[in-house]
């Protein structure tokens, strides 16, 4: 017995076979491109991952063992994109993407509505989905006039598998349509968003079934007729399943190209003006809330790429004895920023730069200055009373052990590196796969082993915690 998770990413698509002890018997992955028609404008069309699980399920039909005996599937996505269908349910226009900003005008007259964050929990950002909607409303009238029904990429891919328009309410709560507290769509915030509940998917908890797999697809694919397709998650929810954070105050650190810091909540504690997303989880009676900075290794790359240099070759020069603050400051905004500043035209710049600072000096600054805005997350989090313990780190930036320590310091937090190299969102995927073909028992979802615990450094914690206060006061100064 074995169970599929599929992570659809924005570069590509990721796909694993875990067995019903947990443990991943092989994975398969497919890239596929991202359109860039104009300024601010990222779409992709829905065929090229159909495409990609195609070739994925190929792949992994000929080298995993215990391929065939797959029950149950679930599909990761990439949150807030519009795939929009009409009545046949084909596909109208690519899919708006979840980092594309064209709609901003449309959130920022949505969000100026109070109860789109009274009932959504969340500040209406450009990259929801709701205001995308707003925008092909006014701009493509013919395309919006024939739109029958309205998915997040995963729920499209729920569709492709099962002919069924089912979505789950982890991805559903990016879309400033759903009432996150209640866990539904609300029929108020689809009004003031000129939406209709009819061309919403039914919605289901991720550990829930959504449907069986097409036959077509289980004879092309080589699997069983009965193979359940579970609701499935938004990618986050999908990462924190993989990790096991579930329960009350557990939680991880994401280094990747944007940061994350995400903490499972037991309960709805909404704090939209701190710019912190509150969505429900992939299980039923959790809510998870996450403070998200937009260049978090990516300003390393684009350190990296300035000076002709790989990233890690850049932390490798700073050694591994962690050095005190930098004299220099980095503000890492390099595409604007959501928490806790919602302010998408704030910019980077490096402040205090004199003659004598080189290359090992700007990358301290970097990853100092990344550092600091996950301690703007987290501290945006404790505002809604989460109070954890330790934190998981993953991500890219975390193969840096320079960086883990100095984040350990910064954030005056454990944070424990997990041991094994599978804990993201396809196995979370396959987690919830594996949870809806035993009726929604969660009992496998545990932590993963630890590897290793990072400390803070104390001899340099309040050295630190002065250097993010001075960090706080200059970009005050920078947006006045």
């Amino acid at each position: 017995m074995t169970f599929l998770g599929v992570d659809l990413g924005t570069s590509g698509l990721r796909a694993v076979v875990m067995n019903a002890q947990g443990e991943v018997m092989g994975s398969a992955q497919c890239s596929y491109g991202t359109s860039n028609p104009h300024s601010g404008w990222s779409e992709q069309d829905p065929a090229l991952w159909k495409v990609a699980l195609d070739q994925a399920m190929g792949t992994l039909r000929e080298s995993v063992e215990g391929y065939e005996q797959i029950q149950a599937i679930a599909v990761s996505g990439h949150m807030h994109g519009a795939v929009l269908l009409d009545e046949a349910g084909e596909v109208l226009r690519p899919c708006i993407l979840w980092n594309d900003t064209r709609a901003h005008h449309e959130a920022a007259a949505l969000d100026a509505i109070p109860q789109m964050r009274d009932l959504s929990g969340n500040i209406v950002f450009a990259g929801f989905t709701a205001p995308k909607l707003n925008w092909v409303q006014r701009h493509e009238p013919q395309i919006y006039a024939q739109v029958a029904k309205v998915l997040l990429p995963a729920a499209y891919m729920n569709f492709h598998l099962s002919a069924q328009y089912v979505g789950d309410l982890s991805d559903a709560s990016g879309t400033s349509w759903c009432d996150v507290a209640q866990r539904q769509w609300s029929t108020e915030l689809l009004e003031l968003g000129h939406m209709r509940p009819d061309q919403m998917p039914h919605l289901v908890e991720g550990a829930s079934i959504a449907g069986t797999l097409r036959p077509e697809l289980a004879a092309r694919w080589g699997l069983s007729a009965r193979v359940t397709v579970a609701g499935g998650a938004g990618d986050n929810a999908a990462a924190a399943c993989g990790i096991g954070a579930i329960d009350e105050g557990a939680g991880f650190v994401s280094l990747g190209t944007s940061g994350v810091v995400l903490i499972a909540r037991d309960a709805y504690q909404a704090l939209p003006d701190a710019a912190v997303h509150t969505f429900c989880h992939a299980v039923p009676e959790r809510w998870y809330q996450m403070g998200v900075m937009l260049s978090a290794t990516n300003s390393l790359n684009w350190l990296g790429t300035i000076t002709g240099q790989s990233p890690s070759d850049l932390t490798a020069a700073l050694g591994t004895q962690l050095r005190p603050p930098s004299d220099i400051q980095f503000f890492p905004y390099l595409s604007g920023e959501r928490t806790p500043h919602n302010d998408p035209a704030l910019r980077a710049g490096f402040s205090a730069l004199s003659i004598e600072h080189d290359q090992r000096d700007l990358t301290q600054a970097v990853v100092e200055g990344v550092s600091f805005g996950l301690k703007d997350c987290l501290n945006a989090l404790r505002q809604t009373g989460a109070a954890p313990e330790a934190l998981y780190i993953i991500g890219g930036g975390a193969q840096s052990r320079y960086w883990v320590e100095l984040l350990a310091t910064v954030l005056n937090l454990p944070l424990h590196l997990p041991k094994g190299a599978e804990f993201g969102a396809a196995l979370g995927a396959a987690r919830l796969a594996q949870a809806a073909h035993l009726g929604g028992h969660l009992g496998h979802m545990s932590m993963p082993d630890v590897a290793e615990v990072i400390m803070p450094y104390l001899a340099l914690v309040d050295r630190f915690e002065a250097a993010y206060e001075r960090f706080v006061d200059a970009v005050q100064h920078r947006k006045t």
